[in-house]
């Protein structure tokens, strides 16, 4: 198993490298297929040396080859973080059908974390994607059929919808869209928790920053990484939790 989980971070490493193109030119409006990779900075086309996950960063001490400009850290973090929870999906579900569909989802809730930290938005293209693929996985994957997923889905994003209305702004579309492709993907009761971690990591977070006055009371916080979060909390640790919570009530599964 340590082999096979060693080729998903190493295939994650790869996604993650495809990703930080998805995040770094979705919201300029590139295209994400065509075109080679650049400088963020002198524009010199990349050679593929430039380009190997993780490693080319550490080799070029986290400068650009051609012009000695600063590269973000956050295209090594990308590529990690892909890695790991590749190598943490195969870890927890193994090569079960539902695989390849949780590794998708990944794909989206990490290209749109960072999309909404960067730029508070969630591109529509990466929402559209996120809700075709999980129609498309429940549909050749779903043992009840699709309705239950549409249904967990069409909660989520309606329960944040919600709370966009009662907070006047505090939140964007953006994220209730994000919640029901998290929905879709989880389903019930998994979609609840997923916004309840959300919220409760939101929250958390939020007070943190304006107690350590980085944040004002009023500023906005991007949503988007903590429904990621929530989503992948419940993912892998949903079960558990349930299990837990209905033991303490004294309520049966």
């Amino acid at each position: 198993m340590l082999y096979s989980a060693t080729f998903f971070f190493i295939l994650g490493l790869i996604i993650g490298s495809f990703l930080n193109v998805v995040i770094y030119r979705l919201p300029r409006g590139e295209t994400v297929i065509w075109g080679r990779s650049r400088c963020p900075a002198c524009g010199h086309v990349l050679a593929w040396r430039d380009l190997v996950p993780v490693i080319s960063y550490l080799a070029l001490g986290g400068k650009c080859r051609y012009c000695g400009e600063a590269i973000s850290p956050r295209y090594a973090a990308v590529e990690l973080l892909t890695g790991a929870v590749f190598a943490g999906i195969y870890w927890r579900f193994g090569l079960a059908a539902e695989l390849w569909k949780y590794l998708f989802l990944s794909c989206v809730l990490i290209a749109a974390s960072f999309i909404d930290a960067e730029h508070y938005l969630i591109p529509d293209q990466l929402v559209a994607a996120g809700l075709v693929g999980g129609a498309l996985f429940e549909l050749g994957l779903g043992k009840s059929g699709i309705l239950p997923s549409l249904l967990a889905g069409a909660a989520a994003g309606g329960i944040l919808l919600l709370v966009i209305a009662l907070s006047r702004g505090g939140m964007g579309l953006g994220d209730a869209k994000l919640a029901a492709v998290a929905g879709l993907f989880l389903g019930w009761p998994k979609a609840l928790l997923a916004l309840f971690f959300a919220v409760v990591a939101g929250g958390f977070v939020g007070a943190l920053l304006v107690l350590l006055k980085r944040k004002g009371m009023k500023e906005a916080l991007p949503f988007g990484p903590f429904i990621s979060f929530g989503a992948v909390t419940a993912l892998f640790w949903g079960e558990n939790f349930l299990r837990w919570y209905m033991e303490r009530m004294g309520l049966p599964m």
